[in-house]
């Protein structure tokens, strides 16, 4: 009866005065509705992120999120999706220690394409052994421009990788265009033969210092996503299955 008196245009205040029930009997009455409906609407969500952590079971909350909203066009706000997340055992486990690290300069922020590149490697096993990548990543777009992957890990393959970038990315040479690449001090950017190439292209090295977790923050952090999203989740056979 109160919402009949709501729908012709009495308050709620009014609607519970003319039926003579009190509002707060009025808004109990409806909660168990109201729980059901989002009990049920909850199932429905918890199957859709069960299918998206079983393609992507390296993705937090966030992400599961970023996913609903923006491909399946589900609009749920994140502390539903934590909530929901949590209570199901669908949450990302964080370490529990990290290591302590010296205070470190803050990494160079890029503010146009082509500006900042950072190189590094990676290996990963298959069924004949280990496989080694090298990307290049332009820390502006985001976007992998150079890589490479081999049986092995030495000079010739990161400049393969880097032939790659330059070639895609200056059509018309590295000379004078201000390109920087940041790498950590292994072996291969520190040998004499890739330094001095990157003295012949004008492409100027930063090297990382040690105990920095900053310093090739962003290669690393797109290092992680190629794992998560494709090395750990399938078996390869060599390097042309890769």
């Amino acid at each position: 009866m109160v919402d009949t008196l709501k729908m012709e245009g009495y308050g709620a205040k009014a609607a519970c005065e003319v039926v003579g029930v009190s509002r707060s009997w009025y808004y109990m009455s409806k909660k168990p509705k109201e729980a059901a409906s989002a009990n049920k609407d909850d199932k429905e969500l918890i199957e859709q992120i069960k299918a998206i952590k079983l393609a992507h079971p390296f993705w937090g909350y966030r992400r599961v999120r970023a996913w609903l909203k923006y491909r399946e066009h589900i609009n749920v706000n994140e502390k539903r999706v934590y909530r929901i997340m949590k209570e199901n055992d669908l949450s990302v486990e964080r370490p529990a220690n990290r290591a302590k690290r010296t205070p470190q300069k803050s990494k160079p922020r890029a503010d146009r394409p082509r500006q900042f590149w950072g190189i590094d490697m990676t290996k990963f096993m298959t069924t004949i052994g280990w496989v080694y990548m090298v990307i290049v990543l332009d820390w502006y777009t985001k976007k992998i421009v150079g890589w490479d992957i081999s049986l092995r890990s030495k000079n010739v393959d990161w400049k393969r990788a880097l032939d790659m970038a330059v070639n895609g990315e200056f059509t018309d040479g590295t000379r004078g265009k201000g390109l920087k690449l940041i790498s950590d001090n292994g072996s291969q950017p520190t040998s004499t033969s890739f330094m001095r190439d990157m003295k012949t292209l004008d492409i100027e090295q930063i090297f990382t210092s040690y105990n920095n977790p900053k310093g090739n923050a962003d290669t690393e952090r797109m290092m992680r996503t190629i794992k998560e999203e494709v090395i750990w989740l399938y078996e390869f056979n060599g390097v042309e299955d890769s």
